[in-house]
């Protein structure tokens, strides 16, 4: 309780007109739950013994789902409660947008709709594919459901394939809803539906989870899958480019400067594909011991450190087995194929990852599938290992009696196999359901118009998988992959009635700590689906295992027989291919288009009036000296410089002259590459000459008037410059782009920033940056953008470029090197983790799932080149992705589902790696096991993704009442199936309890607050980073955690590296907790608000702050002086502890009373009501109501 008056801003503790708040629900009770330990979620220590080879500083990735997400590519529909809409628009080309899901913008909108229905709602394909392709079914075998899987083939178009924006995409069919995530069912003409889902019934099954487990047990899975000819026409041209205009060359004040061309005519030659059809010779591993291969990088035959191997791999290209042969004939050059004047890429990864299903050898290759003969369980060893007995006890089981298929659409080709590998689920499975035992916590009741300190002490961890102890240790961390329902519906049906969605949150290159790298000349995969092996495949004997999401059987490896870790022979289950949820393979040259490419960085520098007076180029000049040798790259590294103003600058760095030469190209509607052999020159080589150059920018452009910006003529002639190789493109700009292609105009009203209707302009301008994007994307190039600006510089069409080419984006409002030191100091600390982290180039990503459920939306800065292939130029350790899922088949047949994500990437070091991440989870069958395995978080971070999207194809409006309909559906839902609970009540179950509160979170952050004045560019990047952080960062931007510093003691505390950290508990984020005498740090993420109350104890400010007394206090404070103090140094412990947990360092800004800052730490108050927004309890009180209605 506040003993003294403070200071608040306007609105701060006013009630709304005509409100009263209930007597006795707002008593204040301090919060005194004991402190516990924070898991530091960056150094691996939540899964401890997870992964048994250690690395230094390694990263985590994801793939991309085999399963086409054609038919699930459900689309929202936007029309309001009762009503229906219809759109005749016929579906053309291929969707390129980074949400890849769109309505047509005229329909109105409650909630995110369609994807909770109980049937498959339109079939619109996000990427556009043709409806009139031709579609290999799988038909359902003896009760194992399975999908009809097929890759439509996608028609030739212009070199970026036809595509969409956000309004373009048709409705299909007519809808029917009742509310917000609704179980209607939705007609869907039968014309664009590929098969018939089943188990979309909306009542739950009757049977005992013990008796469903046991019935699943006894089903024999088998299947197989076609193949289906997906053959992408090539597209891309090659032309020359003519000189138009003369550069000039400018010197440098250095004397001795030599001349050189001043133009330069671009030619392109197209590079054929490496052939892919001879097969490798298979080589012997070599056994080390354990300790031996610890010291040599863990190089023990099959294995290898991180460190370990870093000589380029073989550039000869070959076909590791027959799919790839096969697969190379479906896949070929991007749709997003330039139309410069550059040589296309090669661009047929999606051969090489491996993504279709290949079709069976012969029709009567194989005998006609049968139904599986009911066979008793034996008890084994967990799913995963597969071997009942260590020795020679495999189970023999004999195959099925053949009996003709009930399906007439049957394909012939499928294999049958032996029931007792699906025996092996039965030790591990006990204990999945939650009906018949005490109920968990997670399903603990709890009033939040009662309960008023929900929230914990500490962060909220993540929801462990209620699977069998050993699963359980195998299981992906889940800071690299995380569902949003650790227990995964049994069908369709039930989820919709749980009015949760569905999905995964992927941080795919994350760094560890711990990563076993793998090199051997097999990499094994599934024959038919191409999963990598897994700790949750299971071995049906020494010779075969059996795919955790097709089911097909295939052959183990003699290479794999072998365990250099052991040096045994004859345990393939002990591999750590088996034995490790997350692993990183060393890939062949069978994973190569092209010979590994240098790592190649350009940097796109403004130097207009605007960016001089504001600074940064010393900034970034200085830290690019300091980390020119920690660039990630090796020997070949190469690296350049462009400037713009009303002209563009190059440089020329050859080895061999002088000093830098400056060329000026000023015709900029006809750019060209004045010297193309001269502009990117070897870092090592050319070392001297880049650092005469960096020392001498700053000062070059010091009187220039020039207030014009030609960004665009800039990228073009920059992507020219990269396209033979590709690599990085590094912009910074400061303004709104004035001259030449890509020229903006203002479309800011500053009298709109605060309004409650309408924010216009969410969209981008021109669709210049997004086709620049899909050329860079195309010569695997990626584009990074730095916006420093100190006025509207339409953000949401210069995200474009980064959006699209699998860029990110920094973003430094009223940025000035001296006048706002805090901003100059981010983007000090950004350049330092920017310039020096891990970068993977030539990146596809694909996610595979059990055979039922199809991924169809995807999140994040990429391109979708296929189905379910996603293009990242580039993949940073900083990215995260989501994606939405839907269950199209009834998992009846199975107990439990895995997920598997594939990151196939070239390293700095010219290196093919392949980083593959699986996660396993149970299937429930009851409405209350949902809700047990709800991860709040997860949810909340996918509904705030959709909410984005929503924003820019309908409205921000629309977008908001999503948001508060998804809690209102939730617990709605949840409500109607407890007892005896009170109408006057708001229950939630512990699982969700914190639900209300994050959206309430979500709806006051900048990218959907209303009522408050905001810029819109501040808006555009908040939803911009929505869209591309990982979960564990988007949180603390969404609900950041709230601490007193003043009082930390030694108790409650943790060591980390020999130094004690305090753990001082969370506070709500409520001006009720904030006290005048106190000082509190507030974490966002990405800064520090340390709060000083006015009457702070006089010692604290003296031995924290370094200043007498709290006047004496300056105003723009960013750093904590070392004091030989006990307070000193578990404050400054404590603070460097919470830095050290992600990759950005924050910086810490010291608020006082009269400081402008104050507003942006109150904002952050979520709790509090202000002019324009509920309180947190009249947020529940609203929430009550609606469910009353």
């Amino acid at each position: 309780p506040m003993q003294s008056q403070m200071q608040f801003p306007s609105g701060y503790g006013s009630h709304l007109p005509n409100y009263s708040a209930p007597s006795g629900h707002y008593s204040q009770v301090p919060n005194k739950a004991a402190a516990s330990h924070l898991d530091n979620q960056y150094r691996g220590s939540y899964y401890p013994g997870y992964y048994s080879a250690p690395a230094q500083n390694v990263m985590t990735s994801v793939g991309s789902n085999v399963l086409n997400a054609q038919e699930s590519q459900q689309l929202y529909n936007n029309t309001p409660p009762h009503s229906g809409g219809s759109s005749d628009r016929p579906v053309q080309g291929a969707v390129s947008s980074a949400s890849y899901l769109h309505v047509s913008a005229q329909q109105s909108y409650s909630a995110f709709d369609n994807h909770y229905s109980t049937s498959v709602s339109s079939s619109v394909a996000s990427q556009g594919f043709p409806l009139n392709s031709d579609h290999y079914a799988m038909p359902v075998v003896s009760g194992a459901m399975y999908p009809n899987v097929s890759y439509p083939p996608v028609a030739a178009g212009d070199v970026y394939g036809q595509t969409f924006t956000s309004q373009s995409v048709p409705a299909v069919g007519q809808f029917k809803e009742t509310n917000a995530f609704s179980s209607q069912s939705r007609s869907v003409p039968r014309s664009l539906q590929q098969h018939v889902p089943v188990g979309y019934n909306t009542t739950l099954s009757t049977v005992s989870s013990a008796q469903a487990v046991q019935d699943n047990l006894s089903r024999n899975l088998t299947g197989s899958v076609a193949k289906v000819n997906n053959q992408i026409n090539t597209g891309g041209t090659d032309s020359s480019q003519p000189v138009h205009s003369v550069s000039q060359n400018v010197p440098f004040t250095k004397p001795g400067v030599g001349t050189s061309a001043a133009s330069a005519v671009m030619s392109s030659v197209r590079s054929p594909a490496p052939s892919l059809s001879s097969k490798p010779p298979s080589s012997p591993s070599v056994a080390q011991s354990p300790e031996l291969a610890l010291q040599e990088g863990m190089q023990y035959g099959g294995y290898v450190n991180n460190q370990a191997s870093s000589a380029p791999a073989p550039l000869s290209s070959s076909s590791d087995d027959e799919e790839e042969d096969e697969e190379d004939e479906e896949a070929a050059l991007d749709s997003s194929s330039t139309t410069s004047s550059a040589s296309p890429v090669l661009n047929n990864y999606d051969a090489l990852e491996g993504g279709g299903y290949p079709e069976t050898r012969s029709v009567t290759s194989s005998p006609v599938p049968s139904p599986s003969v009911l066979q008793t369980s034996k008890a084994s060893k967990p799913f995963g290992y597969g071997y009942p007995a260590l020795q020679p006890g495999y189970q023999n089981a004999t195959p099925p009696t053949p009996v003709q298929p009930s399906n007439p659409g049957h394909h012939p080709g499928f294999q049958h196999y032996p029931q007792a590998c699906v025996n092996q689920l039965s030790s591990s499975l006990g204990g999945l359901s939650l009906q018949h035992s005490q109920q968990p916590e997670s399903l603990r009741p709890v009033n939040l118009t009662h309960d008023r300190n929900i929230l914990p002490v500490s962060s909220v961890p993540a929801p462990v998988p209620n699977l069998n102890s050993d699963l359980r240790k195998l299981n992906c961390s889940p800071d690299s992959f995380r569902c949003t329902l650790t227990n995964i519906p049994q069908t369709q049906a039930l989820l919709n009635k749980a009015k949760l969605p569905l999905g995964l949150l992927l941080h795919p290159f994350r760094d560890l700590t711990q990563l076993p790298v793998i090199t051997s000349s097999t990499i094994v995969r599934c024959r038919s689906c191409r999963t990598y092996i897994n700790p949750f495949v299971s071995f049906i004997d020494q010779r075969r295992w059996k795919c955790n999401l097709c089911y097909r059987v295939n052959d183990v490896p003699e290479e794999f027989m072998y365990n250099p870790l052991t040096r045994s022979y004859g345990e393939p289950h002990k591999r750590p291919e088996v034995q490790n949820s997350t692993v990183e393979f060393i890939a062949s040259s069978d994973y190569m288009l092209r010979p590994p490419q240098p790592a190649v960085y350009l940097f796109v520098l403004d130097v207009s009036h605007n960016a001089v007076e504001a600074g940064y180029l010393t900034i970034l000049c200085q830290s690019l000296l300091e980390n020119l040798d920690k660039l990630p790259g090796d020997s070949r590294t190469r690296i350049g410089f462009i400037t713009f103003d009303s002209t563009v600058q190059f440089y020329n760095l050859q080895e061999g002259l002088s000093q830098p030469q400056m060329l000026i190209v000023s015709d900029i509607d006809d750019i060209f590459l004045p010297t193309p052999d001269s502009l990117l020159v070897n870092l090592h080589e050319s070392k001297e000459l880049i650092k005469d150059l960096l020392n001498a920018l700053p000062n070059m452009f010091t009187n220039t008037r020039e207030t014009h910006s030609a960004l665009g003529p800039a990228l073009q002639a920059a992507f020219k410059l990269m396209s033979p190789t590709g690599g990085r493109i590094s912009v910074f700009q400061t303004q709104l782009p004035s001259l030449g292609a890509g020229l903006l105009h203002s479309r800011e009203d500053p009298n709109q920033r605060s309004s409650t209707k309408v924010v216009q302009h969410l969209g981008p301008a021109t669709d210049f940056y997004k086709k620049l994007a899909l050329d860079c994307s195309g010569q695997q190039t990626a584009v990074d953008l730095f916006l420093l600006s100190s006025q509207y510089s339409d953000l949401a069409s210069l995200a474009c470029m980064s959006k699209y080419s699998a860029g990110c984006i920094y973003y430094y409002p009223s940025f000035h090197r001296s006048h706002n030191p805090a901003q100059a100091e981010k983007l000090q600390k950004d350049l330092k983790r920017y310039l020096t982290r891990k970068i993977g180039f030539e990146a596809v990503m694909r996610i595979r799932c059990t055979k039922g459920l199809s991924i169809h939306t995807f999140h994040g800065n990429f391109f979708v080149r296929s189905t379910d292939l996603l293009s990242l130029a580039n993949v940073n350790p900083d990215a995260g992705f989501a994606v939405q899922m839907s269950i199209e088949e009834s998992l009846t047949d199975t107990s439990l589902v895995c997920f598997q994500t594939a990151l196939l990437y070239t390293s700095s070091k010219g290196e093919r790696r392949i980083r593959v991440h699986t996660l396993c989870l149970p299937v429930v069958s009851s409405l209350s096991d949902v809700y047990a395995g709800a991860d709040v978080q997860a949810v909340v971070c996918l509904l705030a993704n959709m909410a984005v999207d929503r924003s820019v194809s309908s409205s921000l409006a629309d977008a908001r009442d999503a948001l508060v309909n998804a809690v209102v559906d939730s617990l709605a839902a949840y409500m109607s199936t407890a007892s005896n609970l009170q109408q006057s009540m708001l229950i939630a179950p512990n699982s969700l309890k914190l639900f209300p509160l994050y959206i309430l979170a979500l709806l006051k952050q900048k990218a959907f607050r209303t009522g408050t004045s905001t810029r819109l560019d501040d808006r555009v990047y908040a939803m911009c980073q929505m869209k591309s952080q990982p979960l564990v960062h988007l949180m603390k931007m969404i609900h950041p955690n709230l601490y007193r510093i003043d009082k930390l003691t030694d108790e409650s505390t943790i060591h980390v590296n020999d130094r004690v950290v305090p753990q001082p508990p969370l506070q709500k984020l409520s001006a009720e907790k904030l006290t005048r005498e106190g000082a509190f740090l507030m974490d966002c993420g990405s800064i520090f608000y340390l709060w000083i109350g006015k009457n702070c104890d006089t010692n604290f400010i003296k031995d924290v702050l370094g200043y007498p007394n709290y006047a004496s206090v300056p105003q723009k404070m960013t750093q904590l002086p070392e004091v030989d103090a006990p307070s000193s140094e578990r404050t400054r412990s404590f603070i460097s502890w919470l830095r050290d947990s992600r990759p950005l360092s924050p910086v810490l800004q010291v608020i006082k009373d009269e400081n402008p800052a104050k507003t942006d730490f109150f904002q952050h108050l979520i709790e509090d009501r202000t002019e324009a927004a509920f309180s947190y309890y009249e947020f529940l009180l609203n929430i009550q109501q609606q469910i009353c209605k």
